[in-house]
């Protein structure tokens, strides 16, 4: 057999292994521990802003009174006993508002909800107070709220953003994803964010996107026509049809401009 058959049988085996590998993992089962644990986008529904809970003070409070038909709202479903996942997600949330210029109460408010109907105001404000530490933005204090509330009424609320998460007994931990939800003024889901690093630039596209413009500089709209939420790649990606429609008006804008210009100098 020459050097050439070797090389060739050498790679040939060597795909035809990358795809079996490729093909087991395809159609390998969801682990049972992870069965039902996940994200329903429900992009366009409502929440029931009657749906109480407590806030990190003890008071009943509706979820109306942190939609005030202004402000965007960023929701996150955590629980604040959690040692994994939770803290990471919720670190990294922060380290992505301090790169913001805008602050809550200003430009958006914040609403974080612990899915474990066990954990009580005294466990919510101790999260809320370390978490705050860290952030420094004034305004904070007053705009990032920490919940807690009955097992009905934390399920109510995570079915209507699709939020799947379970109890495991063994490990006595909920599983559960990472991921904000960007909501607009008047209670609608407008985007999801997932991850425990949130860029800049998707988290104030999004906050564009759920103001309906009402927050954000012309030049924050100019990039929202630009860039289109990538569902397969989870961020916003640049959209070329947009970028060439914008590049056409400019270059009629250039073009008119240069016409007009030279009809002046005719006529003089």
């Amino acid at each position: 057999m020459t050097i050439r058959r070797k090389i060739f049988l050498f790679v040939l085996i060597f795909f035809i292994l990358i795809l079996k590998l490729s093909f087991l993992q395809a159609v390998e089962p969801i682990p049972p521990e992870l069965s039902g644990i996940g994200v329903d986008e429900k992009l366009g529904n409502v929440l029931d802003l009657q749906n109480t809970f407590q806030d990190e003070k003890g008071n009943e409070v509706k979820l109306q009174n942190f939609f005030d038909g202004k402000r965007p709202v960023i929701l996150t479903l955590v629980y604040y006993g959690c040692p994994n996942l939770c803290g990471f997600l919720l670190n990294g949330f922060v380290d992505s508002l301090r790169s913001l210029p805008w602050s809550p109460g200003k430009e958006f408010n914040i609403v974080t909800v612990s899915i474990d109907p066990s954990e009580k105001p005294e466990l919510a404000i101790q999260k809320k107070e370390a978490l705050l530490n860290v952030y420094q933005r004034p305004g904070a204090d007053e705009n990032w709220h920490f919940l807690t509330g009955k097992e009905e009424n934390i399920h109510k609320l995570a079915s209507q953003v699709g939020f799947k998460y379970r109890y495991d007994k063994e490990e006595k931990q909920f599983a559960h994803s990472a991921v904000i939800i960007l909501i607009s003024p008047e209670g609608k889901v407008t985007r999801y964010l997932y991850g425990i690093q949130f860029p800049p630039r998707d988290l104030r596209l999004a906050l564009t996107e759920a103001s309906q413009g009402k927050i954000g500089s012309v030049v924050d709209k100019f990039l929202l026509f630009c860039y289109h939420y990538d569902p397969k790649g989870k961020k916003y990606a640049l959209m070329a049809m947009n970028l060439m429609k914008v590049a056409g008006i400019i270059t009629v804008l250039a073009l008119g401009i240069g016409l007009l210009f030279q009809l002046k100098r005719d006529r003089r």
